[in-house]
């Protein structure tokens, strides 16, 4: 189990992230036109997993528009946006932002990716949402950086994870 908070007060998620070197856990997502993806149809391409509880909050929205910003100028990498948000939620988000370099992905289906990753809260007002983390795969499946951020209300590190693209 993880421990991180919310504004200063503890919550639990359900345990650690992959560990660096690791080959990393296969998911199913929900996409925005219901269809459903594969961690491995990403195979080949450098992966960023942008993982946060809700597009609908500050700090969430500004991830996943720093994300888009920056994507727009990487080589053979997808920024994967993914919460428990439904798939019309994030889809009008993006819309209404101009968000087009990230591809929003929800685990709103039966929660596997939070298990797989271990980034679902199990207590706490977010209970069993997911805990805000970036994950960066590179094109073999490898975990080459984590990121869980310890107060929930904060943003990631996103020069660190931007950083780790380059030296995968």
């Amino acid at each position: 189990m993880a421990i991180v908070t919310l504004k200063g007060n503890t919550i639990n998620t359900l345990g650690e992230l992959p560990a660096i070197g690791s080959k990393a856990p296969e998911f199913k997502l929900t996409k925005n036109d219901l269809s459903s993806v594969n961690f491995s149809d990403y195979l080949g391409t450098k992966v960023v997993l942008n993982i946060f509880p809700s597009v609908d909050t500050g700090t969430c929205a500004q991830s996943v528009r720093q994300f888009n910003e920056e994507a727009a100028e990487l080589d053979n990498t997808m920024i994967l946006c993914i919460s428990k948000d439904l798939p019309f939620a994030q889809a009008r988000f993006c819309g209404a932002e101009g968000i087009e370099n990230v591809e929003m992905l929800s685990d709103f289906r039966d929660g596997s990716f939070g298990k797989a990753y271990q980034v679902e809260f199990t207590d706490g007002p977010l209970k069993s949402l997911l805990s805000r983390s970036v994950v960066v795969i590179d094109e073999n499946g490898t975990v080459r950086h984590t990121e869980q951020v310890s107060e929930t209300v904060d943003e990631p590190n996103y020069k660190a994870a931007l950083e780790a693209l380059m030296t995968s």
